[in-house]
């Protein structure tokens, strides 16, 4: 038998130990969240190591948002949410846009192809109520029409309802952030009055057909708002109405 060219054993630092037992306490359950970890003198006992390979395996837990640590307390085990985790590739996604033109197509190519599922599934699931917190926040951004900024946030606001609607929190925390990384891309500095009405006509059709629990209807409207507005989104801040 052939043994592989390099099979070199890499010694582990003593912080990347103590991060893996101590992430294992909070996956299996030992503490739970609202719980804080045991303190660093109990920890440093424990695992038999000095308090900097603590120190910096609980910088590491925080910052991958399961533990959150105050000055002069224990770090706190944190409830771990959908949005939560997804925003773990927060800074990294942010940093791939700004360089690459290319990856900005790339999301607005997910974003159409997430939400035209997505309002499907809202169209099956809605309430008489979820209708009517859609029609609240199309209101919202009528009465903000010659508010750029606003009427941008708004849209925003709108589309994310539509994933609350679905009942999936993961739904939810996806279409949050892929909204909030556009926004960054958003040529929103003019909205002519034509353009803004365009958008507050199609907001509505979508509505109507939430309403009435016709997921292909919703879609194919769905589709052909995000077609219209996508091209609003670019580096180079070139348009003149919201999505």
């Amino acid at each position: 038998m052939t043994l592989p060219a390099n099979e070199t054993i890499v010694r582990r630092k003593l912080a990347d130990e103590v991060f893996d037992r101590l992430k294992a306490m909070i996956v299996s359950g030992e503490r739970s969240p609202g719980e804080t970890l045991p303190s660093e003198r109990e920890l440093m006992t424990r695992f038999g190591v000095g308090r900097p390979a603590i120190r910096e395996a609980m910088q590491a837990l925080a910052s991958l948002g399961l533990v959150t640590i105050n000055h002069g307390e224990r770090a706190r085990v944190r409830e771990i949410t959908a949005m939560a985790a997804i925003r773990q590739v927060d800074v990294v996604a942010q940093l791939l846009l700004s360089t690459s033109p290319e990856s900005l197509e790339h999301l607005k190519e997910a974003r159409s192809f997430f939400e035209r599922g997505m309002v499907r599934r809202a169209a099956e699931v809605a309430t008489a109520e979820d209708v009517a917190a859609l029609r609240a926040i199309l209101e919202d951004q009528r009465s903000v029409a010659g508010d750029a900024g606003e009427f941008v946030r708004i849209d925003m606001s709108f589309h994310n309802q539509i994933a609350k609607i679905t009942g999936n929190p993961i739904y939810s925390a996806v279409s949050e952030m892929m909204l909030g990384w556009l926004q960054e891309y958003h040529a929103h500095m003019l909205i002519w009055q034509g353009k803004s009405e365009r958008t507050l006509s199609e907001h509505a059709a979508v509505i109507e057909r939430i309403e009435a629990h016709d997921p292909e209807g919703a879609e194919k409207l769905m589709s052909g708002h995000l077609e219209r507005s996508n091209h609003l989104y670019s580096h180079n801040h070139e348009g003149e109405a919201a999505g």
